[in-house]
């Protein structure tokens, strides 16, 4: 039986996300649509599927990644959600998003036109460690934590496309990390300034990862000497980390709707 799915594409720097109503996708499989739905040639083409509620004080959402599998929060993701809130319902400068990572908590901080600026309460990072691991021939020390989501950041090292691409599906498969991890490879250019190419899980390469920027703020502040509040650059633009003092992070980034339309399915 056919059927027809209202859908909102929404993106930050680039990361890109399919946003979809629970009511909408009731009774299918949303791994099975989030692999058609996302397929850069196949389908509308996006990172990464959302599938919300939107409640009276607050959105509940899940995650699944382009790939079908479930993630549990994105800080890309949730900004273009809460853009879709205050979209629904104007006159909103606060948008709480229940996510399986716990409730994130969005202030609206700026508008330029169909651009939304928010700060984001991501929470505070956990299990931060330095280990060393064999990937793809190479030996690595990278800073495995977790954002409400796994992070695995290397440190040093050169900025390049074929490093990405050797290391960063080795990282994510790899034994040490039994739900798959997301990747960031970071340089510190300034202690105010860090510069990132992310592989995100279930992804691959992404122009921007919001949880990924926060990941890379936290190794870079804790074993690369950059401050607690920086700006993290990614090929997609610039977003803003602050890690305070009593442990939570905050990220700071736009979004944008860029298009509505509706999917066909059987």
């Amino acid at each position: 039986m056919a059927m027809r799915i209202p859908i909102v594409k929404g993106h930050a720097y680039g990361n890109d996300f399919l946003l979809a109503s629970e009511s909408a996708v009731r009774g299918v499989d949303p791994s099975v649509v989030a692999r058609a739905m996302c397929s850069r040639h196949e389908g509308i083409g996006a990172d990464g599927l959302l599938i919300y509620t939107l409640g009276s004080s607050s959105i509940s959402m899940k995650l699944f990644n382009a790939d079908g599998s479930p993630s549990e929060v994105s800080g890309n993701g949730i900004r273009c959600l809460a853009s879709l809130a205050v979209r629904e319902r104007p006159g909103t400068t606060q948008v709480t998003i229940d996510t399986p990572a716990g409730p994130k908590v969005l202030e609206l901080r700026g508008r330029d036109g169909d651009t939304l600026t928010f700060r984001a309460a991501m929470g505070a990072p956990r299990d931060v460690r330095q280990v060393d691991l064999q990937a793809a021939g190479e030996q690595v020390r990278a800073v495995t934590l977790s954002v409400g989501n796994p992070q695995c950041v290397l440190l040093g090292g050169p900025l390049l496309e074929t490093r990405l691409h050797k290391l960063g599906p080795a990282l994510e498969h790899h034994p040490h990390f039994p739900n798959r991890t997301n990747v960031s490879f970071a340089s510190v250019e300034a202690p105010e300034r860090v510069r990132i190419l992310i592989w995100e899980r279930g992804v691959g390469p992404t122009q921007a990862s919001g949880t990924g920027a926060c990941g890379a703020a936290v190794a870079a502040a804790s074993f690369g000497g950059a401050l607690r509040d920086v700006e993290i650059v990614s090929p997609g633009g610039s977003q803003r980390v602050e890690w305070l003092d009593d442990g939570n992070i905050f990220l700071t980034g736009w979004a944008r709707l860029v298009f509505e339309g509706t999917w066909f399915a059987d």
